[in-house]
């Protein structure tokens, strides 16, 4: 078929009365799917259970330097938790701290304090006329939910495939001091799975911030999240990058278990330098007395090591992967050659991000919905929910069933040529008029 976009008008009036009809046989379906979060599937979860036999009433709660993990103590976590979860985000374990099961609480608390009582000596930000973060977009929805919600000024800077656009980052960064902060998920980024090229994590190394008080919010999500054995993406460690050419304070690196065991009852982790570290216990020793040990001593008996993780998640690869191969395919089939869409086609992580004409993203949307299927609001993945072009739509295949995802990626690929159809033919009624 020839592209939409070269379509004469009476072409694309007989492609829309067909696609309306096809359309309406999605209706008459009575579909209810939801692709809006990207949660792991039951089957997923399923691969954590053995975690709930691990410890008993019969067996010993105590670490291996005779900590009871039954008691009160211990700030940083157990030393075994900090070791493995140490190997799993590269990182030593004298620079990490074990949190509660959820990253984005600490994420949440880390600009919480901020806001409070500064950084590291720095004027708390709630007493600064302005504070704006750097938000490369399309990105992750609740890191800017966060800054939103402290009042936190967002720039968007676009998301490339080798991550943000250093150019833009570099002039901001250095020349303006109410930038304090920017997002980042380096690896298989939500929502278009690109992972940052060496290129641009030496040249975020080497960020020249007017701020002594900037950092990059660093959110290893997908770390340990490849789809495939072999063909992987890898990212240099960015605080032995930092320490290396003189900014080793300059990252707060994220982490969890969310995605590995279970998201409700997983293990997060704050990794960044002694400085920081010290700066943070202050404030920590104040909030709590220590987190969940046993849930940290079941993790590391259930897996053992770094190489028992691994092992995991490569069961979790084989579920994800013919998800992702069959909305790929799907979407290929469907809509390659008609010049309405884009997509992208990840190595790991858990979502696929897609852009449509501009214009069209929230009609896309609306079209899956009305016809059974749910999917993350378009706009989303933009600072303030605000897409410029109204064109990105992030997917995201991991819950449903293969079987429901295969409907779903069709109705979703029928109502991108829907919209499309539509709007370029009233495009042309317009231009006619």
């Amino acid at each position: 078929m020839k592209p939409y976009t070269e379509m004469t008008k009476e072409e694309l009036q007989n492609e829309l009365e067909l696609l309306r009809i096809e359309y309406r046989k999605y209706q008459n379906m009575e579909l209810n799917l939801n692709m809006a979060r990207g949660k792991p599937s039951m089957e997923q979860l399923d691969l954590s259970m053995g975690m709930m036999d691990v410890l008993s009433s019969d067996d010993d709660m105590f670490c291996e330097d005779g900590t009871d993990c039954r008691n009160y103590g211990v700030l940083d976590g157990i030393q075994e938790c900090k070791q493995l979860i140490g190997d799993m985000m590269e990182n030593h374990p004298d620079n990490i701290i074990i949190y509660g099961n959820s990253s984005l609480n600490v994420m949440y608390d880390t600009v919480s304090r901020a806001m409070t009582h500064g950084i590291m000596g720095s004027t708390p930000w709630c007493k600064l006329d302005h504070v704006k973060f750097l938000c490369p977009s399309p990105g992750y929805d609740r890191h800017f939910a966060i800054t939103e919600y402290f009042g936190i000024e967002m720039i968007p800077v676009p998301m490339l495939p080798t991550g943000p656009d250093m150019n833009m980052v570099e002039e901001l960064v250095s020349s303006d001091e109410a930038i304090k902060g920017m997002w980042c998920v380096p690896k298989y980024s939500n929502p278009t799975g690109y992972s940052y090229s060496d290129e641009t994590v030496r040249r975020l190394a080497r960020l020249k911030p007017a701020a002594k008080d900037f950092r990059l919010f660093w959110d290893n999500a997908y770390g340990i999240h490849h789809l495939y054995d072999i063909d992987q993406d890898y990212v240099i460690e960015i605080l032995a990058e930092c320490k290396r050419v003189g900014n080793p304070d300059m990252v707060y690196k994220f982490a969890s278990t969310s995605k590995i065991t279970f998201p409700g009852s997983g293990i997060s982790a704050l990794a960044t330098s002694l400085n920081n570290l010290d700066d943070i216990r202050r404030q920590l020793m104040i909030q709590t007395i220590g987190h969940d040990k046993v849930n940290q001593l079941r993790h590391v008996r259930f897996f053992g090591d770094i190489h028992g993780m691994v092992q995991h998640m490569h069961k979790h690869a084989d579920i994800l992967r013919p998800k992702f191969e069959a909305v790929e395919e799907i979407l290929d089939r469907n809509l390659s050659g008609l010049e309405i869409g884009t997509w992208t086609k990840p190595k790991g992580g858990y979502f696929i991000s897609f852009d449509t004409l501009p214009g069209c993203a929230k009609k896309v949307v609306a079209a899956a919905k009305k016809a059974g299927v749910i999917m993350t609001n378009a706009g989303a993945t933009w600072p303030y929910g605000k897409d410029p072009q109204d064109s990105n739509i992030r997917i995201a295949p991991s819950y449903p069933s293969l079987g429901d995802l295969k409907i779903a990626a069709e109705l979703f690929a029928l109502c991108v040529k829907l919209v499309s159809a539509r709007t370029l033919l009233e495009k042309k009624t317009a231009e006619e008029a």
